[in-house]
């Protein structure tokens, strides 16, 4: 056995790239925040190093423009993810791990912590395009839902005449559901009843059984 390569790293980070990684923590939080709030477009680099508390000057050298900012705030969310489906992977049944998905997309999305980004952009599109982290983690969750998806066809418990492409679809549909904050704002629902209400049409359907 090679024990130079099984021995952990014993490397240590530096109290400068500490501090680096911690402003670039706080930076990529708030532009999550903000991106929540009020969508990429609205967004200003501006209002983002304001509430960091750092000059925008300071802000290019961590992320060289806006489009960089939202990639960043979006590979933390694809983090997150991942790591929501691996914690799912104990679960037997493959509908069920859909349904967990489903929900915890829509609970992040209610708590304001799901970035809101534009369908169609070229220059968000290409920076994601090119970020090889981004893309990554992306293929990596399609795929992993892919399987639970055909495997709850097989099982019957999804339609197996749905193109498995378009259950994947509407599945990150949920992340970016309108009717979430359509509902919200009406006052008569909490956000676990709203939840609830929204599993019930993506699952159950309309149609009266």
């Amino acid at each position: 056995m090679n024990t130079t390569l099984d021995a952990p790293s014993t490397k240590k980070v530096s109290f400068r790239q500490q501090m680096q990684r911690a402003r670039e923590d706080a930076i990529v939080s708030v532009v999550n925040r903000l991106l929540a709030e009020k969508g990429f477009d609205a967004m200003t680099v501006d209002e983002v190093a304001a509430e960091v508390g750092i000059a925008k000057a300071s802000l290019y050298k961590h992320f060289p423009s806006k489009e960089d900012l939202a990639a960043a705030a979006m590979v933390k969310v694809m983090q997150r993810a991942q790591a929501f489906l691996l914690s799912l992977e104990p679960v037997a049944c493959p509908l069920e791990r859909l349904q967990a998905v489903a929900r915890w997309t829509m609970q992040v999305q209610l708590a304001g912590e799901m970035p809101s980004l534009p369908s169609q952009n070229s220059s968000l599109r290409a920076a994601l395009t090119v970020n090889t982290a981004y893309t990554d983690l992306l293929m990596s969750i399609s795929e992993r839902l892919g399987e639970w998806i055909e495997a709850a066809q097989a099982q019957d418990a999804i339609s197996p005449r749905l193109p498995p492409i378009v259950v994947l679809y509407t599945l990150y549909a949920r992340a970016c559901d309108p009717v979430l904050g359509f509902l919200k704002s009406t006052g008569q629902f909490s956000d676990d009843e709203i939840v609830d209400l929204v599993m019930h049409t993506c699952f159950d359907g309309l149609r009266s059984r």
